[in-house]
Order: structure tokens, then C-alpha cells, then sequence
């Protein structure tokens, strides 16, 4: 067997196994994006989630401030 050959033989072999191992290394790629999107997407609902809640105490407090100064300025002095 020469090298010219060999070689033809070893890229054949790679091509053929590249061909076979193909489906798993695209299952896997799936299931790592699918993984890494849910924790993404958690990670991303839970800062989410702590912002709003300080907006939204934001927004009470500014709502109580609100009432005060409109009872202050209804009340007879």
C-alpha cells in the first residue's frame, strides 16, 4: 500500500466516522442549547423579577407620598 493510498483510506475512514458520529454530536448540541437557554431564560425571569419588585415598592412609596401631601393640602390648617 502507498501513502497516496493510505491516505485516501485514513480520509475515508475519518469521513465514515465523522457520518456516523454526526446524529449523536447533534443530539448533544441540542440538548447543551436547550440546557443553557432554560437557565438562561431563569436567570433572566429572576433579575426580572427583582427589578420589578423594587419598582414596584418605588411606586408604593411614591403613591403614599402622593396621598400625604393631597390629605395635608385638603386638610383645614
Amino acid at each position: 500500500m502507498d501513502a497516496t493510498n493510505s491516505d485516501e483510506t485514513n480520509q475515508d475512514l475519518l469521513a465514515r466516522i465523522k457520518h456516523l458520529a454526526q446524529p449523536l454530536v447533534d443530539s448533544l448540541d441540542s440538548r447543551l442549547r436547550d440546557q443553557i437557554d432554560r437557565r438562561v431564560d431563569e436567570r433572566v425571569d429572576a433579575t426580572l423579577a427583582s427589578r420589578l419588585s423594587v419598582i414596584e415598592r418605588a411606586i408604593a412609596d411614591l403613591d403614599r407620598a402622593i396621598k400625604e401631601l393631597q390629605e395635608r393640602r385638603s386638610s383645614p390648617d
